[in-house]
């Protein structure tokens, strides 16, 4: 079949070229249609249970998207009057910025005290300018004994302070986020122009999704052309061909661009995980081009012409890339268990960019191959020699590489459990990323940019029931003593002041009111002396039957704040019953979706190793050949895992979809050398130890320039600003590199073995 398949690409050239270049240019056209998604919550289902809980908790209260501004004085005290001052600037130019529906700062930080039987509510910094010493020591004493200013809005020391400007942005556009970051960019620019002894730093969760998309940005610009520069050099070293380095470059061109186009035609979103397919779609798809041109060069260089020598090469390779190809293209497609929508985009955008890579190298590759010029002449190639090297030590010392390399294998894949599943969001940025290094600032100096919001329902008694705030009193109180929380926001505070206030600012009455009439007027009197934007609609819910406690946290790993979680509800459910239920945070649900995304993963792995286990056993036309080859498929990823267990230990969400991932692409150098293998003994009748000779004669050059191709590719995906894909990068080039080891060093001497045992069991 792959023969009368030659025989007509090869006969209809020009029809086969340009029927092969218009239906890509179909898929690219869908490009236009793909938009940035802005949202960390893309990386959640609408059905994900904690992005329902938060979206709901969202719901009842003001929304938390927001921009945290941390203004830090150069002399390192924030109670002067030009600080001060520029702190009251910031904060009311901070109200412009689009879509914002609050501003909280030092200055507008709504303080209650007594004036007789009075209770007086008024920004805590009305005119620095004016401010004496003696006022600016009161204001510093109020502000670093109030509970929820202190590692909120000052820090401890008082040496730097921040502006939280809370948004609502209408998820109309693409452009909200980026308009939000530019609004409070120009602000940050203009504080430190105007103010050039303060430095200003930007967080809070609307930089993070605009943080999203900038990495994206920037991994395009870098990393694309720097994959292009190793394929060519990869491609330089192989082929020394001008026109199999050109034809390769614009194949790897049109499956990107057709790839993307897909993305587009289907829907998906712009997400950071997708910026990655270029690379992947390139460095894999080159691996088809490598194995075609490899052939096609050695049998000219025996003295084919280059129309019979494509044809022998596509005799030759045709089965083995398509089954290459499809098998990587159901390693990526398993990605579509997993729990992050943007891995399901990227699995299944790389598995149709490597079969339209597989499409162009069967039809655009050989026709412009032998339709263009090729200064190839024929003379004796010592490739062979080169692998015969390689192929006697595996056949002469078999025994202590299959022993050496077992106990290996055994010894790295015992460090498995080693690795534990820890992620910290934050950190999925690297520090080029101005967003990383503005936020280790702020939480080496002020808050943390972790929380959890907990919505504490009184039922029918309402919010001013002295029972129902004692308990969010008890609750609050034990999660201060908690080491991994730094703050924690709830009404309770307000009610105690409000309490002593109310008693002539006696810090004797700072406790919570007994009784709930009086609780409920005190509430009242405070929410209409409130100004504009700054009511309790973030703390209390519209029907005054529930509140909001937010607690912020260190920056902790995944398993440390699911230990948190659990540790709360565990209090909450032996101490506050009434009140108990779980938390909510962007920090909850991807610490969670760590955790569901391994055992969704599992899953697809398992499919997909059934997948491609049926279709080995099919390609190769032997079930013992099939299923043999499923150890130098399973093991790499294994010894990967074992290996990263010593050195690092930590799988985050990225590595979570690895082994699926590279199920599909280690299986190639097995599947090119496997049947070669097999060829040899078919075709040729050779015996077990020539066929290993042969097989390592005709692929061993190009399995070894693939292979370092694959690896220089995904060290590039490592050098991305975006550690999702950094992380996939390095965990993948491993595993090919292992993959490699094994494909060359345990594989063989495993095959001899068997046929000699098999052979060995029939004589008998």
């Amino acid at each position: 079949m792959s023969e009368r398949y030659t025989n007509w690409i090869l006969k209809h050239r020009w029809s086969v070229l340009i029927l092969s270049v218009l239906a890509v240019l179909i898929l690219i056209s869908g490009a236009r249609l793909l938009k940035f998604d802005n949202d960390y919550r893309a990386f959640f289902d609408g059905s994900n249970p904690h992005l329902q809980a938060f979206e709901e908790l969202q719901a009842t209260y003001t929304k938390n998207d927001n921009v945290l501004m941390v203004l830090a004085p150069k002399d390192k005290n924030v109670f002067t009057p030009a600080t001060l001052k520029a702190v009251k600037d910031a904060t009311e130019k901070a109200w412009q910025t689009p879509y914002s529906l609050r501003v909280d700062s030092l200055t507008n930080f709504q303080h209650t005290h007594s004036e007789g039987d009075d209770l007086t509510v008024e920004d805590l910094v009305d005119d620095p300018d004016s401010l004496s010493p003696t006022d600016l020591e009161k204001i510093k004493n109020i502000a670093l004994h109030e509970p929820l200013l202190v590692h909120r809005l000052i820090s401890p020391q008082a040496h730097v302070t921040a502006i939280n400007i809370t948004v609502e942005l209408p998820g109309k556009t693409q452009n909200e986020v980026p308009d939000v970051a530019a609004s409070v960019r120009e602000l940050a620019h203009y504080i430190e122009t105007t103010y050039p002894d303060i430095k200003v730093y930007l967080s809070g969760i609307v930089m993070m999704n605009n943080a999203f998309p900038e990495a994206s940005k920037y991994d395009m610009t870098h990393l694309t052309p720097l994959s292009y520069l190793v394929i060519l050099i990869v491609l330089l070293i192989m082929l020394r061909s001008f026109s199999g380095i050109i034809t390769t470059l614009l194949l790897l061109s049109l499956s990107i661009m057709a790839a993307m186009g897909f993305a587009g035609w289907v829907g998906y979103p712009l997400t950071s995980p997708l910026f990655s397919v270029p690379v992947i779609v390139m460095t894999l798809g080159v691996a088809d081009s490598v194995h075609i041109l490899s052939n096609w060069r050695q049998e000219i260089l025996r003295g084919r012409d280059k129309v019979s020598a494509m044809a022998e090469s596509l005799r030759i390779n045709t089965g083995p890339i398509f089954l290459t190809s499809i098998t990587t293209a159901v390693g990526f497609m398993s990605l579509n268990f997993s729990d992050a929508p943007p891995f399901r985009a990227l699995g299944n955008v790389a598995a149709v960019g490597v079969m339209i890579a597989w499409f162009l190298s069967m039809t655009l590759l050989p026709v412009m191959m032998t339709l263009l010029p090729t200064r190839i002449k024929p003379h004796p190639s010592d490739k062979k020699e080169q692998m015969k090297w390689v192929s006697d030590l595996v056949i002469n010392q078999r025994k202590p590489l299959l022993w050496g390399l077992s106990l290996l294998i055994l010894g790295l894949l015992a460090f498995i459990p080693k690795n534990e599943l820890n992620d910290v969001f934050v950190k999925y940025f690297d520090k080029r990323v101005e967003f990383r290094t503005d936020t280790d600032f702020v939480v080496n100096n002020l808050t943390g940019v972790y929380f959890i919001d907990f919505s504490l329902d009184s039922g029918d008694k309402g919010v001013s029931d002295p029972k129902f705030q004692q308990d969010v009193e008890k609750l609050a109180q034990w999660l201060r003593t908690q080491p991994e929380v730094l703050h924690v926001n709830t009404i309770t505070d307000i009610m105690k002041r409000l309490n002593k206030n109310m008693h002539g600012d006696d810090p004797a009455w700072y406790k919570l009111p007994e009784d709930k009439n009086l609780a409920a007027q005190y509430l009242l009197l405070y929410e209409m002396s409130l100004p504009y934007g700054l009511d309790l609609n973030n703390q209390i819910d519209i029907n005054k039957q529930s509140t909001r406690l937010s607690a912020t946290l260190k920056t902790i790993d995944t398993e440390r704040f699911l230990e948190l979680e659990q540790r709360i509800h565990d209090w909450m459910k032996t101490n506050t019953p009434d009140i108990l239920t779980y938390g909510s945070s962007p920090g909850v649900m991807f610490a969670n979706i760590g955790h569901m995304n391994i055992r969704s993963m599992l899953k697809g792995t398992v499919i997909a190793l059934v997948v491609i286990s049926l279709l080995l056993i099919i390609a190769l036309r032997s079930v013992r050949y099939g299923l043999l080859s499923l150890i130098p498929n399973l093991v790499p990823a294994g010894m990967a895992f074992g290996l990263w267990g010593i050195i690092n230990g930590n799988v985050g969400l990225s590595l979570s979809v690895v082994a699926a991932m590279t199920l599909g692409i280690v299986v190639d150098d097995t599947v090119h050398f496997m049947s070669k293998y097999l060829r040899a003994k078919r075709e040729k009748g050779l015996q077990a130890e020539a066929a290993i000779h042969y097989a390592f004669s005709t692929v061993g050059i190009a399995l070894v320039v693939t292979s370092v191709a694959l690896v220089a590719g995904f060290l590039v995906l490592a050098t991305s600003s975006f550690q999702l894909n950094s992380s996939m990068g390095v965990m993948v080039s491993i595993v090919i590199s292992f993959a490699l080891l094994v494909d060359f060093l345990f594989l063989p001497p495993l095959m001899l073995t068997l046929d000699k045992w098999l052979n060995g069991h029939k004589s008998h």
